[in-house]
């Protein structure tokens, strides 16, 4: 097939998705074409049938906001055209999934047909799309999609509670690359960070307020007055500054590390004893699942799609949000018992392997072959 990818192309979780979902096809024979503003953050390397096609805003004095989704939907009508794709997949509902259906709209006056795949994410539904300034739009988008996946069954009943569905929605879970994301001996690293074997702690995110990275500091700081441990933290965001502050309030800054965002996530994950999710909204918790992957036990709170991810008492535990002094208490107990942490560690790798690529990439190339022969039967 020829595939076009709509994403966001930075670190978040539906970017990342995205652009390892484009790899995969790629490398299973299928011609990926991504379209957006800059080359997506995980795409890395070079790929014989990979390509990248920029969207550019023009600059005009008129304009205070260059108009990004004209650019991208006139991108996207020329790419259709000239590289004759068989499907678009567009990731995130705003602005993608509209902007594609104006494509679509532009291509139907020239005789052309594209079918539009459109993954719903999580914050597109759940927090974006809820703002009645962009609701009728989604609802709309979604609506004329010709194929709709959701990444968790919690965010495909949100969406139909949200919204006034008409379409089906298939649940597509996101995955994991368990040929790059599991447990590598990298002892000599470890000892670099905790040189007299303290425990090492991990969280990754945006750094933004619906992620609760203060609560990550609050139950480290419980979890290094119990036993000795570090804190890495990778991503960045708009909360960096207050979580750097709370850890000078607390007398930790020589515990914690702050990583910014980094490209091996794998290696870092590769020396963790526990990975810590306090986020208030989630729809489904890739970067849990990544930890899983390199055998790291997860403390996350119990929201949208965690629990299909995070099984209570068996991979990790689940809290309530802000159930901080639970959450540090659990943690401890899983860390500073060999076997039980052990037992943990076990459970959490093979969890993940429900969520390989292998098994999940079929599934996505199905639902494209049923979605391209629907769409060559209505226009027939």
């Amino acid at each position: 097939m020829n595939i076009g990818v709509v994403c966001y192309p930075t670190f978040g979780g539906s970017g990342v998705v995205a652009t390892e979902l484009g790899i995969a096809l790629a490398e299973n024979g299928h011609n990926v074409h991504f379209i957006t503003y800059q080359r997506p953050a995980r795409l890395l390397g070079f790929y014989a049938n990979i390509f990248f096609h920029e969207v550019s805003s023009m600059e005009y004095p008129l304009f205070e906001h260059s108009p990004y989704e004209t650019a991208l939907a006139s991108k996207l009508v020329d790419v259709v055209k000239h590289e004759k794709l068989d499907l678009l997949h567009v990731h995130y509902a705003i602005p993608h999934a509209a902007v594609a259906y104006m494509a679509k709209c532009v291509l139907a006056s020239q005789g052309i047909s594209i079918p539009i795949v459109t993954t719903l994410h999580g914050t597109d539904i759940t927090l974006v799309g809820n703002d009645k300034s962009f609701s009728p739009v989604v609802e709309f988008s979604i609506n004329n999609s010709d194929g709709v996946t959701a990444v968790s069954q919690n965010l495909k009943s949100q969406t139909l509670d949200s919204f006034n569905i008409t379409t089906d929605i298939m649940v597509i879970p996101n995955f994991i690359d368990l040929e790059r994301f599991s447990k590598r001996d990298k002892e000599h690293f470890k000892k670099a960070i905790a040189p007299k074997g303290e425990k090492i702690i991990l969280h990754t995110s945006n750094f933004r307020k619906v992620k609760r990275v203060t609560d990550v500091v609050e139950v480290f700081d419980r979890i290094n007055k119990a036993t000795p441990s570090k804190l890495l933290l990778i991503g960045d965001g708009p909360e960096r500054a207050d979580v750097e502050d709370l850890c000078r309030q607390k007398g930790i800054t020589d515990c914690v590390r702050f990583l910014g965002k980094q490209h091996a996530v794998e290696e870092l994950l590769a020396i963790g004893d526990l990975f810590i999710l306090p986020s208030q909204n989630e729809s489904f918790g890739l970067s849990a699942l990544e930890a899983m992957a390199c055998e790291i036990p997860i403390i996350s709170t119990n929201i949208g799609g965690l629990p299909e991810v995070n099984i209570d008492g068996k991979t990790g535990y689940l809290f309530e949000v802000g159930d901080i002094e639970n959450m540090a208490k659990k943690a401890i107990e899983i860390i500073t018992d060999p076997v039980v942490h052990q037992r943990f560690r076990d459970a959490a790798v093979a969890h993940a392997k429900t969520f390989d690529i292998k098994v999940i990439l079929p599934a996505y190339e199905q639902f494209y072959k049923e979605i391209i022969e629907k769409v060559k039967a209505t226009t027939v």
